[in-house]
């Protein structure tokens, strides 16, 4: 009787045993297919391998070439269809996730190839250029081997450069460019690095201040190096880049303003919304829900306008906010102490807050002043793995008059904590996810935050 017993307890465990070996064959295949994506897309952009830790093309710069494009598509379908392959069901719920948003990405990378997104290099503060002019604080420059691969990289700049251009005139001709009032000016981002001497780029500041174990004869090899880089590759670029801007790009960019207006615009504002929200709502169903939020924000503000006591209407109160000068500082040490002070604040409440907190530290600092005059009003700039840097939260002193006192701590808690530094932190700490997962950014959750992150300044006790 006891065999027979046993005997039907594993008759019926074999269905379970099979299906256990099926999610294990099943969460091993998309292991695989994870895993290989993530090695060519570090392969595909080498800056991204160095910013995530992998040190193995330090020495290169990514390639923009239509063939190079052509190719990451086809590559990308060919992992969509590897992906259909794999029974979500199979998986288990961790990987279920994982699944879902590698299937996203892997779709939205492929939208935006049809709508010739690539080709849409700049906007009003920055571009390709601007992260390139960042390149010293964005690499290790620890060893001689370093300074060797940052060469390198230096001596790439011409043909970066050469790729972007072709890219924005393909741009030009079909009217794929942002709006001209959006991007005017773009020009002095180029012209802030188009310097006269070698002394004055940034890109040229390693050279003058190496680490201690660096020999002499190293020290020389490296400073008459990169003095030949500067002069040779860097500044050339960016004064050619400058010209096209100023000359070509900016006068024939478009001067319209709807998305619509662009090819496949409908289509292509469809994209955005899915691409921004993650949801399939109507360009018209975002407008509504944007008149309603208005609304509502206004009443808050008039409710807080009478609360001050003050007696005129909203217009002269919103002059009064911009005009009185008890609400800017009067120096940039000034506006960075406050913000500084704001953030150390938010810093004691995070424990009573989050039940963890990330070991990685960050700072405040000025948006570098090449920068600043065409830059927002803050930023964070997350740190790069394995390196010495900490997670920066940029704070814009240009422009003093512009800066309102009053903005500065819902701009701390979005940009520094809790918001995108604790996210993004935290989020490269994460253990026993695919690579993907911790350096993927979902702009609905990731402003997301940022916006809740701003909330909970009231929670705080702030405002």
């Amino acid at each position: 009787m006891r065999r027979r017993s046993a005997l039907v307890v594993w008759t019926c465990m074999i269905p379970a045993l099979f299906a256990a070996a099926a999610r294990a064959d099943e969460g091993a295949r998309f292991h695989s297919l994870v895993d290989r994506e993530w090695a060519l897309r570090l392969t595909e952009s080498p800056m991204l391998a160095t910013y995530v830790g992998v040190h193995t093309t330090d020495d290169r710069l990514g390639r923009s070439t239509e063939a190079d494009f052509a190719r990451r598509e086809r590559d990308t379908r060919a992992f969509v269809a590897e992906l259909k392959t794999i029974d979500r069901a199979e998986l288990g719920p961790a990987d279920q996730v994982s699944y879902d948003l590698f299937g996203t990405e892997l779709a939205d990378r492929l939208d935006s190839r049809r709508f010739g997104e690539e080709q849409l290099m700049l906007n009003a503060d920055s571009g390709f250029h601007t992260e390139l002019a960042l390149l010293a604080d964005q690499v290790p420059l620890a060893t001689v081997q370093d300074y060797d691969n940052y060469l390198a990289r230096l001596g790439e700049f011409p043909r970066v450069f050469e790729e972007g251009v072709v890219l924005l005139r393909r741009g030009l001709a079909r009217g794929m460019t942002p709006p001209r009032v959006a991007i005017a000016g773009v020009d002095a981002t180029a012209a802030a690095h188009a310097v006269a001497t070698v002394e004055e780029s940034v890109l040229y500041k390693p050279f003058t201040d190496f680490p201690a174990t660096f020999g002499a004869a190293d020290r020389t090899r490296l400073e008459a190096a990169g003095r030949r880089a500067i002069e040779t590759s860097v500044l050339p670029s960016f004064r050619r880049f400058r010209d096209f801007l100023r000359d070509e790009y900016l006068p024939k960019s478009r001067t319209s303003l709807a998305a619509a207006d662009l090819p496949e615009g409908r289509e292509y504002y469809r994209y955005l919304i899915r691409h921004f929200t993650t949801l399939d709502m109507t360009p018209e169903a975002i407008h509504e829900l944007g008149l309603a939020q208005v609304a509502r924000i206004r009443g808050e503000m008039d409710v807080v306008m009478r609360k001050t006591g003050y007696s005129g209407d909203f217009a002269s109160f919103l002059q009064f906010l911009r005009t009185d000068p008890r609400f800017y500082a009067r120096s940039a040490e000034e506006l960075l102490k406050e913000a500084s002070f704001i953030a150390k604040r938010m810093d004691g409440k995070l424990p009573g807050l989050f039940h963890r907190l990330p070991r990685q530290p960050y700072g405040v600092a000025p948006v570098p002043a090449e920068m600043a005059p065409k830059y927002t009003s803050g930023r964070y700039v997350p740190a790069p793995v394995g390196g010495t840097q900490p997670g920066w939260y940029w704070v814009n002193t240009y422009a003093l008059d512009k800066r309102p006192l009053y903005n500065l701590e819902a701009l701390t808690f979005h940009e520094a904590v809790p918001g995108h530094h604790l996210q993004g932190a935290l989020a490269q700490e994460l253990e026993g996810l695919p690579q993907f997962r911790r350096f993927l950014y979902v702009d609905a959750f990731g402003e997301g935050w940022g916006l809740y992150s701003e909330w909970l300044g009231t929670e705080a006790g702030f405002y």
